[in-house]
C-alpha cells in the first residue's frame, strides 16, 4: 500500500514539473502535424501532449469481419486516427503496429514499419476493408507469436517497455479466446478489449486485462467509439509504475492504471507478500490420483508407493511383489499372487487336480445328455454340436438338416439347379447343353456334331435330327436323298396339249402357231401378231386384221413404229435420291458419292462408319471420326503408346507431389496414419521414369522436399524413403509450401516432364488445421498452370481454404473427414480421381488410328445394266439347284442392289442377252467376285461369301 502512495505521488509531481516545460518547449506543434485534420476532438485538446516521451509499443487489432459495414468501418478507422493524435510516435518512444483479422490475419503494418506519426496516418487511411469471418483468437495468438516479437520492432522484455493491446470488435468469436488471451496477459501485455453493439460481455472480459472496470469497454454503435478517446488518453500516457520503481517482484512485474501487480512462473504461486514466489504444491492442489505416496516436483508431481510394493506402468497404481515371479511355483497354467504366497489356478474348461499344481481337460462330450445329432465338440468351458458336410445346424443347435445351396445361394442356372453333398451345378435340359460359364444352355446342334448324310437340307429336332428337300424336291424313301418333283404326274393338269413341269408347280404348253388361252389349259391359232413378218422390236398386239408394235415398260417407240429407245427414268419421275440417280432397265436405283452408304429407304445417303468397313484393330472401343476412327478404353484402362491396345490407367504416366503437412497440432501418431495413406497411393500406382513419378514435401513453418519427381524410379525406395521421413511438428504455412510446390516442384530440373509430353501434373495437399499464411494466391496459380490440385483437410481444417486449394469441381477434388479413422475411404476416391484425370489426359490426346480406304472404281450413269441376279435366276436348271443360296429377304434385297454387271459397249438396239449362256454366266461370276471383294470388310457378309464361293465351284463343274 506505501508503495502504491509512493508511486502516485511521484506521477502527480511529474506531470507539475513536466507541464510548463513541454509547453515552453512545443508551443504549437501539434496544431501543426494535424495541419489537413481541421477536426480536433476537444477531449483529445485537453491532454494532447500528455504522452510527450512515453515509451510504449501499441498493437491494434481491428475486427474486419462481414458484419461490419463500410460506415461502421470508416468510423473506427477514424477512432484509430483520434487516438494516434495524441501519442507520440517514434522508434525511440511509442511504436505503432496494426493487424486486421476476418477468417484470416492481415498485418497491415509492423511495430518497426513507420518512424513518423504522419506515415502511419497514412497507412489506416489506405486500409481495406476484409469482409470475411471473425477470427479473434487466431488474431490474438499472432500478435503474441509475431506481432511483439524482437524480429518485427518489439523492444526487449529487459527493457520494461510497456507492451499494449487494443482490440476493437463488433461480434461473438469464431473460436477460442480465453486461452490465447489468458497466455498474452501472462507475458506482460495488457489488453484494452473494446465491444461495439451486440458482444457478448464475458467473452470481452476473457479477452481484457484485469481490473476490467479499466480495460474492458462496450458501446452501442460505432459512433460512440469517440467518447472513449480521452479515456484511452489518460489510460495510455499514464506512467507504468514497474519502470519508474523498485517493484522486487521475483518473477514478473505487470502494470495497472496507476499501480502494478506481481506474477510468478508457470509451476510457482505468489506468497502472502505479494512479491515473492513459491513453487506450487500439485500434490495439494490437485486430484493427482497417486494410490500411496504423491511427491512434489517443479510444475508437477510423481507416485511412490510403500515398501513392498512397485508402481504400476500408469505411474499411479502400486502392485505388490510378484511371488509367482520370485519362486519355483511349479503352476502347469496359472500362478496367483496371495498374501505373502501364491495359489495355482487352471484355465476355463480345466479343473485342478489334487496336487493342486496340474490341471485336467473337462470333457463335456462325455455326459451323454449332450443330445447332439451328429457331432459333439467340447469348447472352453461346455459343448457345441457340429453337423457332417453337407448339412447345417437347425435353430435349437442339436438336430441338422441339409443344406439347400440352390436356394441359398440362388447361383442363377438357366434350366435345373441340382443339389451336391458340398455344393451344386446346373443342368440343362434333354436336347441342350450347358455352356462354358457352367449356367445357360445352348441347344445341341446334331446336324453339326455328325456325318448326318443329308442330300439337301438338315434339321435339328430335340433328340437327332432329319433331313428335308428344296423346293420343287421329295424325300426319298432312305430320308435322306431328294427326287425332283414330276407335278405333271402327281396332279390332273388338265393340259390340251402337253404338260411341262416348273419349280414348285406345272405349266400348260400349246404346240407351233398356237397360244395358250386365258384358262391357261386349252389352245388357240395365234392372230396376225404370230403368223405375219410384225417386225416389232418389243411385242406385237392384234388388231382385227392387222398389228401395232409396243414397247415394255420404260421405253417409248421410234419413228418408225416398230423400234423402241429407253426412257430416261430418273428425268421422268421424281426419284428421290439424296446423292445420284441411275437407269436401271425399267426403274431406276439410288447411289451415293464416295464415302458414303445406301440408308434402308433406298434414297437416303449415311457416311460409312469406318469402324464397321475396317480392320480397326481397337482392343476396347472404335470411335467413328469423320473419314477416318480413333481407339478408346473402357472405364479403368487409358490407350497405349501404340493407339489401339489399352493399358490400366494406374500404369499411364503422371507427374504427381504431395503436399503434408507437418505441424504440430497433427501428432506424431497421426503424422505415422499420413504416412501410410501416402504410401497406399504410391501402391495403386505403377512407378517408373516412363509411367508415374512422385515426389513430396513435408511443411510446417518452413517447407522440406523429402523427394523430388527423379529421385526414385521404383515404388520398394520411394516407400522406404516415406517410412524414414521425420515429422517436422511446428506451424502451419500452407501457403508457402503451395509456392515451393508451384515455383520448384513441378520443373524439369527436379524431375518433372515437360508441358509438351502433356503428362498430367497432379498435386495432393493435405492438412488437418487453419494455415498461418494466405493459399489463395498460390493455389489458383497452380491450377491455372495446369496442375490439378486434390485438398484432403481432417478434423480442425477450414472448408473455405480447402475450397482455394482444390481444382473444379470441388465434389471431385476435395475430401474432408471428421478424423483420421476414415482415410481409407479417401485413399480409394483418390485414387479413383488420379485414374479419372489419366483417362481425361487420355481422351484429349485422341489422334486417328486409321485412314478410310480408297474405293475403287464405280459405275457411271451411262453404263448400262445388262445382267442382275433375277436375271440368272432366271435359268430353270440355275434357279432350281441354287435359289436357296438367295431365300432371305434381307440378302436378296443387297443382291439386287450390289451384283449388277457393265458392259464395255452396247446399245439399246441390242437384243435382250440371254443369261442362262454359258458366257453370261461366266461373266456374273466374275462380276459377282469382284463385289464380293469389296465386302469382305464387314462381318455380316462372310456367310454370304462362302454360299457364292460354293456356288462357283457348282457351275465350274456342270
Amino acid at each position: 500500500m506505501e508503495k502504491m502512495l509512493v508511486g502516485c505521488f511521484l506521477l502527480l509531481l511529474g506531470q507539475i514539473l513536466l507541464l510548463p516545460a513541454e509547453a515552453r518547449q512545443r508551443p504549437r506543434s501539434r496544431s501543426i502535424s494535424r495541419g489537413r485534420h481541421s477536426r480536433t476532438h476537444p477531449q483529445t485538446a485537453l491532454l494532447e501532449s500528455s504522452c510527450e516521451n512515453k515509451r510504449a509499443d501499441l498493437v491494434f487489432i481491428i475486427d474486419s469481419s462481414r458484419s461490419v459495414n463500410t460506415h461502421d468501418y470508416a468510423k473506427v478507422k477514424e477512432f484509430i486516427l483520434d487516438i494516434l493524435q495524441f501519442l507520440d510516435i517514434g522508434p525511440d518512444i511509442t511504436r505503432v503496429g496494426l493487424l486486421q483479422y476476418g477468417s484470416t490475419v492481415k498485418n497491415e503494418f509492423s511495430l518497426k514499419t513507420f518512424k513518423r506519426k504522419s506515415e502511419v496516418e497514412r497507412a489506416v487511411k489506405r486500409m481495406r476493408h476484409l469482409s470475411t469471418g471473425t477470427m479473434t483468437g487466431l488474431a490474438i495468438q499472432y500478435a503474441l507469436n509475431i506481432a511483439f516479437s524482437e524480429a518485427e520492432g518489439a523492444r526487449p522484455l529487459r527493457e520494461n517497455v510497456p507492451r499494449v493491446i487494443m482490440i476493437v470488435t463488433d461480434g461473438r468469436p469464431q473460436d477460442s479466446v480465453a486461452e490465447v488471451a489468458a497466455k498474452a496477459r501472462d507475458t506482460g501485455i495488457l489488453i484494452f478489449a473494446i465491444g461495439v453493439g451486440q458482444v457478448d460481455l464475458n467473452t470481452l472480459k476473457a479477452i481484457g486485462s484485469e481490473p476490467h472496470e479499466d480495460h474492458v469497454f462496450l458501446v452501442a454503435n460505432f459512433s460512440q467509439m469517440e467518447s472513449l478517446t480521452s479515456v484511452f488518453q489518460n489510460k495510455l500516457c499514464m506512467a507504468h509504475m514497474c519502470s519508474l520503481l523498485e517493484h522486487n517482484c521475483a518473477h514478473f512485474c505487470i502494470n495497472t492504471p496507476g499501480s502494478y501487480v506481481c506474477r510468478c512462473k508457470q509451476g510457482y504461486i505468489l506468497n502472502a507478500d505479494q512479491t515473492t514466489c513459491r513453487i506450487q504444491d500439485l500434490c495439494a492442489a490437485e486430484d493427482h490420483g497417486c494410490e500411496q505416496l504423491c511427491v512434489n516436483l517443479l510444475g508437477s508431481f510423481v507416485c511412490q508407493c510403500y515398501s513392498g510394493y512397485s508402481l504400476a506402468e500408469d505411474g499411479k497404481r502400486c502392485v505388490a511383489v510378484d511371488y509367482c515371479a520370485s519362486e519355483n511355483h511349479g503352476c502347469e497354467h496359472e500362478c496367483v499372487n496371495a498374501d505373502g504366497s501364491y495359489s495355482c489356478r487352471c484355465p476355463k474348461g480345466f479343473s485342478l487336480n489334487p496336487d493342486k499344481k496340474t490341471c485336467t481337460k473337462i470333457d463335456y462330450c462325455a455326459s451323454p445328455n449332450h443330445g447332439c445329432q451328429h457331432e459333439c465338440v467340447n469348447t472352453d468351458d461346455s459343448y457345441s454340436c457340429r453337423c457332417l458336410k453337407g448339412f447345417t445346424l437347425n435353430p435349437d443347435q442339436k438336430t441338422c438338416r441339409r443344406i439347400n445351396y440352390c436356394a441359398l445361394k440362388k447361383p442363377g442356372c438357366e434350366h435345373e439347379c441340382v443339389n451336391t453333398e458340398e455344393g451344386y451345378y446346373c443342368r440343362c435340359h434333354r436336347g441342350y447343353t450347358l455352356d462354358p460359364n457352367g449356367k445357360t444352355c445352348s441347344r445341341v446342334d446334331h446336324c453339326a456334331e455328325q456325318d448326318h448324310g443329308c442330300e439337301q437340307l438338315c434339321l435339328n429336332t430335340e433328340t437327332s435330327f432329319v433331313c428335308q428337300c428344296s423346293e420343287g424336291f421329295l424325300i426319298n424313301e432312305d430320308l435322306k436323298t431328294c427326287s425332283r418333283a414330276d407335278y405333271c404326274l402327281l396332279s390332273d393338269h388338265g393340259c390340251e396339249y402337253s404338260c411341262v413341269n416348273t419349280d414348285r408347280s406345272f405349266a400348260c404348253q400349246c404346240p407351233e402357231g398356237h397360244a395358250l388361252r386365258g384358262d391357261g389349259k386349252t389352245c388357240a391359232k395365234l392372230d396376225a401378231c404370230a403368223l405375219g413378218d410384225h417386225g416389232c422390236e418389243h411385242s406385237c398386239v392384234s388388231s382385227g386384221d392387222s398389228f401395232v408394235c409396243q414397247c415394255f415398260e420404260g421405253y417409248l417407240l421410234r419413228a418408225d413404229g416398230k423400234t423402241c429407245r429407253r426412257k430416261d427414268v430418273c428425268q421422268a419421275v421424281d426419284h428421290g435420291c439424296e446423292h445420284v440417280c441411275v437407269n436401271s432397265g425399267e426403274s431406276y436405283i439410288c447411289k451415293c458419292s464416295e464415302g458414303f452408304r445406301l440408308a434402308e429407304d433406298g434414297k437416303r445417303c449415311r457416311r460409312k462408319d469406318v469402324c464397321k468397313s475396317t480392320h480397326h484393330g481397337c482392343e476396347h472401343i472404335c470411335v467413328h471420326r469423320g473419314d477416318s476412327y480413333i481407339c478408346k478404353c473402357s472405364e479403368g484402362y487409358i490407350l497405349a503408346e501404340d493407339g489401339r491396345r489399352c493399358k490400366r490407367c494406374s500404369e499411364g504416366p503422371i507427374d504427381l507431389v504431395f503436399v503434408i503437412d507437418g505441424s504440430k497440432s497433427l501428432g506424431e501418431d497421426n503424422f505415422e496414419i499420413v504416412k501410410q495413406f501416402v504410401t497406399g497411393i504410391i501402391d495403386s500406382l505403377v512407378i517408373s521414369p516412363k509411367a508415374a513419378r512422385v515426389g513430396l514435401l513435408q511443411y510446417s513453418t518452413q517447407v522440406r522436399t523429402e523427394f523430388t519427381l527423379r529421385n526414385f524410379s521404383s515404388a520398394k525406395d520411394m516407400k522406404k524413403a516415406v517410412a524414414h521421413m521425420k515429422y517436422m511438428g511446428k506451424g502451419s504455412m500452407t501457403g508457402l509450401a503451395l509456392k515451393h510446390m508451384f515455383e520448384r516442384s513441378f520443373t524439369q530440373a527436379e524431375g518433372a516432364r515437360p508441358l509438351s509430353a502433356r503428362v498430367p501434373r497432379v498435386a495432393i495437399v493435405f492438412t488437418d488445421g487453419r494455415a498461418q499464411d494466405d493459399v489463395a494466391e498460390w493455389a489458383s496459380k497452380a491450377k491455372d498452370n495446369g496442375i490439378t490440385m486434390y485438398a484432403v483437410g481432417v478434423g480442425k481444417a477450414i472448408e473455405e481454404e480447402l475450397q482455394e486449394i482444390a481444382s473444379k469441381p470441388t465434389d471431385k477434388h476435395l475430401f474432408y473427414a471428421e478424423d483420421f479413422s476414415t482415410m481409407g475411404e479417401i485413399s480409394e476416391k483418390l485414387k479413383k480421381g488420379i485414374c479419372e484425370a489419366l483417362e481425361d489426359s487420355d481422351g484429349s490426346q485422341d489422334s486417328p488410328a486409321g485412314e478410310l480406304p480408297k474405293r475403287g472404281h464405280q459405275p457411271t450413269e451411262s453404263e448400262p445394266v445388262t445382267i442382275n441376279i433375277q436375271d440368272l435366276l432366271s435359268c430353270s436348271n440355275f434357279a432350281v439347284q441354287h435359289r436357296y443360296l438367295f431365300e432371305e429377304d434381307s440378302l436378296s434385297r443387297s443382291a439386287q442392289k450390289l451384283f449388277h454387271s457393265t458392259k464395255s459397249s452396247g446399245s439399246p438396239l441390242e437384243d435382250k442377252p440371254d443369261e442362262c449362256k454359258c458366257e453370261n454366266l461366266i461373266m456374273f461370276q466374275t462380276l459377282a467376285n469382284e463385289e464380293v471383294r469389296k465386302l469382305t470388310q464387314r462381318y455380316v457378309l462372310e456367310e454370304m461369301t462362302q454360299r457364292m464361293e460354293a456356288l462357283e465351284n457348282r457351275l465350274r463343274y456342270r
